[in-house]
This record gives structure tokens, C-alpha cells and sequence, in this order.
């Protein structure tokens, strides 16, 4: 009885020492020294890859953000500031889902087929807002020139990055909007677009934050 009753205590002793090594290690100190190389080595990307303007932080350069004007009275799906370079489509979730502005409680695709009536909808009245909103004086999108991801969300609905070709359609809007030159617009395009990814990984991108950023900075200065 007494051996059984020491056999028992030695046994839990010793795995209770097992427990608190193990929480040791596993819990305090693997956590502390991930996050100590994070942020020795990718401090910004440990941070959330976070953009700052005027000291303050705005946004992720991994999130999409929306760019639209003040609710009116009575309205419940604002429209689109047009002095500003417009993102992907929101919609990635269907118009019932919660994440339709690029709330982060959930993100997904619309998991609808190519063919499914709704979404065929959805794209044939982005191209035409589109088409719509881009055409100033002296310049006249064609529906032949919207790139997909103008009328389309991503696979999480949270892109923060849109095609050059989309940007380039948006220049001569924004442009306008703001009192500046085409040319200088589009500059700001170029000196924005990043290339694929190891010279072949992905395709070219523009991310619309950091775009926005730097027009805000190009209208200050003028």
C-alpha cells in the first residue's frame, strides 16, 4: 500500500515537473524568442505591415481600405469620393455578408460559379460604373478597357492592390477631381507600380493606400 501510494506521489511529482518545463519552454520562452528574431529581422511585417502619414499609422499595406463620402440621410451604401483612386469591388462576400467595406470580422469569395446570374450582374453594372465614373472631358473608358479586377473582389475581398491597368484607367478622373495634370497623375502611377514578385512571381500591382498617400501629398505640394 505505502509503495503504491509513493509510486503515485513520484509519478504525479514528476509530471507535474514535466508540465511546468513544458510551459516553460513552449509557453514563455519559444514566444519570446519569435518574437524577439521578428522583430530584430521583420519588424515592419511583425507589426502588420503597417503605413504611417504624418506620423500616425492609416492602414496596412496587406488590407484594402475603402475611399468613400460621408452617408446622406437615408442612404445606406455610400458612394465612391472619386478624388481618390478607387480599390477592388468590396462585394467578395455577396451583399448579405458582413464584410462587404472591408470589415475584417470574416473574409472570403463570393463562391459563386462563372455563370451564376447574380454575379454576372454584379459585373456588368461594375463595368458600367466603371466606364461611368472614369470618363471626364477629353477622355472616355471603354468597356473593353476594364480590367477584370476593376469589376471583381478577390478571393478574400481584402485586396489592398489593384492592376496598373486599372490604376491608368483612373488617372484622368482623379486628375481632374484634384486640379492636376494627367501627366503628373500618371507619374505617380509608374513611380508606385511594383513589379512581380522575384521578377516572375504574381503579377504587377499598385497598392491603392500607399497611391492615395502619395496623391495627397502631390495635391498639398501643388
Amino acid at each position: 500500500m505505502n509503495n503504491s501510494v509513493s509510486n503515485t506521489a513520484r509519478l504525479l511529482g514528476a509530471a507535474l515537473r514535466a508540465l511546468l518545463v513544458l510551459t516553460l519552454v513552449t509557453g514563455v520562452l519559444y514566444p519570446l524568442a519569435v518574437t524577439g528574431v521578428a522583430q530584430a529581422l521583420f519588424s515592419g511585417k511583425a507589426n502588420g505591415s503597417e503605413i504611417e502619414a504624418d506620423g500616425e499609422v492609416v492602414g496596412s499595406s496587406l488590407i484594402g481600405q475603402s475611399y468613400d463620402l460621408p452617408l446622406k440621410k437615408g442612404q445606406e451604401t455610400p458612394e465612391p469620393d472619386l478624388k481618390w483612386f478607387q480599390g477592388r469591388p468590396r462585394n467578395g462576400l455577396g451583399t448579405n455578408s458582413v464584410n462587404t467595406r472591408y470589415k475584417l470580422i470574416l473574409s472570403g469569395a463570393t463562391n459563386r460559379s462563372g455563370d451564376n446570374a447574380e454575379l454576372i450582374r454584379w459585373v456588368k453594372d461594375a463595368k458600367a460604373a466603371v466606364v461611368k465614373d472614369n470618363s471626364v472631358t477629353g477622355y472616355t473608358v471603354r468597356a473593353s478597357e476594364v480590367p477584370a479586377d476593376a469589376v471583381t473582389s478577390s478571393g478574400s475581398g481584402l485586396d489592398p492592390d489593384i492592376s496598373p491597368q486599372y490604376a491608368e484607367i483612373q488617372v484622368h478622373r482623379v486628375a481632374e477631381r484634384n486640379g492636376l495634370s494627367a501627366t503628373r497623375v500618371e507619374k505617380l502611377v509608374k513611380d508606385h507600380t511594383e513589379g512581380r514578385t522575384l521578377g516572375f512571381i504574381g503579377e504587377p500591382r499598385v497598392n491603392v493606400l500607399e497611391l492615395n498617400i502619395a496623391l495627397r501629398e502631390l495635391v498639398a505640394g501643388s
